[in-house]
């Protein structure tokens, strides 16, 4: 049966606002995605009246998801600040310090996961998702159970890594189920889109959705959640340091300048909101040709290993650019998995011993 807007409107109009109006009608919702029996909508309110409207919410999940032919939905409640409220992030210090109306009090530990990694980068095209699985495949291989969160919802890579079409299922109380795959548990926007859909959200409705694929995950027993960040240093970044206890991010860069520049960037944010860097990896560090054997460093080389001692920072390991690395993660299958004894797997290895150490865990071997 093929879900409609118009079967998604008329089960919210059954819903009431806290101002006594149905949902439909009080100017707070989205443009209504139906596909494949797929639903997303974000409501946006005034931050001042946000914890009024989390009940909302949560009905309007359960109302659309109770209509026939759904298959899952996710509503992001966004609330923005009226001209002229008090906004922004105060200084780090007064978290340091325990102030109790720092932006950090709102972190929340998720049940079951002793510890949360982001690994991040300061632009985009740096190869951030493919270092992401290949670290957790490695943490995996080090014997600690290891969950990866896609939180790029602009776009989403970890279907393609890991070559997973299906939809999670839900839980009796409504969580999603990650998708398992390599030993690793799976959580993904992609694994609830198409993968051509644009996702045209605005950085609150971003904010909401990753949140949701946080705290609304039957995440289980987990050493680390890898959390495989957008790029840059926005609204995502910041909102995961507020609302989970972030145990350190790893910074992922190109030797090239342009690069590293952003890398500072990534650094420097997560400074400033209390996330201690774990170290920097430097992706595509040189080629080797597969035909003669001559190293060419293509970006250049060397420059995130110089970066990390100038900032005082672990430098993880350098990652060539090769053409089975590639390969592996455009057909689903990263090369940690694929050839666990080869060169490149044990490359992913030792950075992620190295995370292992930076994370102070101790594996418990069976």
């Amino acid at each position: 049966m093929s879900v409609t807007k118009d079967d998604v409107l008329n089960s919210l109009a059954k819903i009431q606002t806290p101002g006594g109006v149905p949902l439909t009608l009080a100017k707070v919702l989205s443009e209504i995605t139906a596909t494949d029996g797929k639903v997303f909508f974000s409501m946006t309110v005034d931050a001042a009246e946000a914890r009024a409207w989390e009940g909302i919410r949560a009905q309007a999940e359960e109302a659309v998801r109770a209509i026939p032919g759904v298959k899952t939905a996710l509503v992001a409640l966004t609330a923005e600040r009226q001209p002229g409220s008090p906004s922004g992030i105060k200084p780090s210090a007064s978290h340091r310090h325990g102030a109790g109306d720092s932006p950090m009090g709102k972190q929340k530990a998720i049940p079951g996961i002793k510890a949360i990694v982001a690994v991040a980068s300061g632009k985009g095209g740096v190869g951030k998702s493919t270092t992401a699985i290949n670290i957790a495949l490695g943490l995996r291989d080090l014997g600690f159970k290891i969950g990866l969160l896609d939180a790029d919802i602009y776009g989403p890579s970890v279907p393609r890594l890991t070559g997973i079409k299906e939809m999670p299922k839900l839980t009796d109380d409504k969580k999603m189920i990650p998708l398992q795959r390599f030993g690793l548990s799976l959580m993904s926007i992609g694994f609830l889109v198409q993968e051509e859909t644009a996702m045209i959200w605005r950085g609150p409705m971003i904010q909401s959705a990753v949140k949701q694929m946080l705290q609304d995950v039957a995440w289980g027993e987990l050493d680390v959640l890898v959390v495989d960040m957008p790029p840059g240093t926005g609204d995502v970044q910041l909102s995961l340091a507020q609302h989970v206890p972030l145990a350190g991010a790893v910074i992922v860069s190109t030797p090239q300048d342009l690069a590293l520049i952003d890398a500072r960037r990534g650094i420097t944010m997560f400074k400033k909101v209390d996330v201690p860097t774990l170290g920097i990896v430097e992706n595509m560090s040189y080629f080797l040709c597969p035909h003669c054997n001559t190293r060419s460093d293509i970006f250049g080389h060397g420059g995130a290993r110089h970066e990390a001692e100038r900032l005082g920072v672990p430098f993880l390991g350098e990652i060539p650019l090769h053409m089975s690395i590639r390969e592996g993660s455009d057909a689903g299958q990263p090369v940690v998995e694929t050839d666990p004894t080869g060169a490149h797997a044990e490359i992913y290895r030792a950075i992620a011993d190295k995370i292992k150490t930076g994370l102070r865990l101790q594996a418990v071997v069976a």
